[in-house]
């Protein structure tokens, strides 16, 4: 069964795609940015729901380290999303299109994806 997370996050996904597909329509940068941010945070919200079902399959006896974990998890996509829209807002605020600046935050968003995924190690 999908839990509240996995649910919101597919919605806000599905929703920035279209805003960023209305936005590549009538050429809108503002609406492409929050597409894309939106598709990002809508991600990582998802997926922070998928881990937090695995790991509450996996962990049925220590539901508060589950409840931690988890909110670690989502300070995490959390701050991935709030690097997203920044970086975003730096691409948008320049006159053209520059690739380093998406494949940095490209590569954030990647590293933030693999903690969430892996966490930390102790």
């Amino acid at each position: 069964m999908m839990n509240k997370d996995e649910f919101q996050g597919g919605v806000r996904y599905v929703g920035g795609k279209v805003e960023k597909t209305v936005g590549d329509t009538v050429n809108s940068r503002d609406w492409q940015v929050d597409g894309v941010v939106d598709q990002v945070a809508g991600g990582a919200q998802n997926l922070y729901g998928r881990a937090k079902s695995a790991l509450g399959d996996a962990i049925d006896g220590a539901p508060e380290l589950a409840e931690r974990i988890g909110d670690e998890a989502r300070e995490t996509a959390d701050r991935a999303a709030d690097a997203a829209r920044r970086g975003a807002r730096t691409v948008q605020a320049s006159a053209e299109d520059s690739p380093l600046l998406w494949a940095l935050g490209a590569a954030a968003i990647g590293y933030g994806l693999a903690w969430l995924l892996h966490g930390r190690h102790a």
